[in-house]
């Protein structure tokens, strides 16, 4: 029996065969037992030590995750249910990208050693930043156009899009089930005015993808006051416009999982895991 916030059998059937399993050693906890610990510490946003006692000994489940989450077991479990999805040519490549901030606990916050010089800078690699209200994560994501992700990067929470924007893109990679590399390139780029900068423009220029971006009115006051050596305004489609909104509901749901619409994480690597755990559980119900 299934029980709430654990894996369906067709979620464990396209995770079970990316699990690393020991060769040698004594019996352990069974993996799906384990996996279904974790997906329901990242739902209810719980401790750790809290775990009920059906999934097993809570720190088998935390050292397995820390495991997978350094291994990479999680991005590899995404990228293979999105080559599927390529395969089939169920992958709409008018991408949308965002960001969003979350707040970090007190439980998260607690990462650099006692004196001040070295923490602040732990912080940072940690991807805590201090904002207004207080310590918080950027979660920066991408999407395809049907509202499924396609890559994830996660900042202090006080970086500007446009920081992060480059390597989030850069992260994406639809491996082919067949001959041939990954797909890393989309065919256009929709996003706000947040991302609105010449350099960004020149990079997918660069990159040969389109985009729908919309001019700050700075930029624009800027540009008319230049007269002919402004150069033209950037054209925008409204239409394609109005579907950026598909990647704020792939952030809605993904914060319908407790652990991660708050940081309970002290690493940068254990959360940025953790979230592409359940990018990969929407994937899952998706297909």
């Amino acid at each position: 029996m299934v029980r709430r916030h654990e894996l369906t059998d067709q979620e464990w059937e396209l995770l079970a065969p990316l699990i690393p399993r020991a060769a040698t050693g004594r019996p352990r906890v069974e993996d799906r037992q384990v996996i279904n610990g974790m997906v329901y510490k990242i739902r209810t946003g719980i401790s750790w030590r809290d775990l009920p006692e059906r999934y097993g000994p809570w720190k088998t489940v935390y050292t397995r995750f820390r495991r997978y989450a350094l291994d990479g077991v999680f991005t590899r479990a995404l990228q293979q249910i999105q080559a599927r999805a390529d395969a089939a040519g169920d992958i709409d490549w008018l991408v949308q990208i965002d960001s969003t901030i979350v707040r970090a606990h007190q439980h998260a916050a607690d990462t650099g050693r006692k004196g001040g010089g070295s923490k602040g800078r732990n912080r940072n690699d940690h991807a805590l930043g201090r904002s207004r209200g207080g310590l918080t994560t950027k979660i920066h994501l991408a999407c395809d156009g049907k509202g499924r992700p396609l890559a994830v990067l996660v900042t202090p929470g006080q970086r500007h899009d446009s920081i992060g924007v480059r390597p989030l893109l850069e992260r994406i990679r639809v491996p082919r089930t067949g001959m041939g590399r990954p797909r890393c390139r989309p065919d256009r780029v929709i996003a706000d005015k947040a991302y609105s900068s010449r350099g960004f423009r020149a990079y997918l220029r660069r990159r040969g993808i389109a985009h729908t971006i919309p001019e700050k009115t700075g930029q624009q006051q800027h540009r008319l006051g230049r007269g002919r050596r402004g150069g033209r305004p950037p054209r925008v489609d409204r239409e394609t416009y109005r579907r950026r909104n598909t990647v704020e509901r792939c952030f809605n749901r993904l914060k319908g999982f407790r652990g991660i619409a708050t940081r309970y994480e002290k690493t940068a690597t254990s959360y940025e895991a953790a979230v592409t755990l359940a990018l990969f559980l929407l994937w899952a119900r998706s297909v």
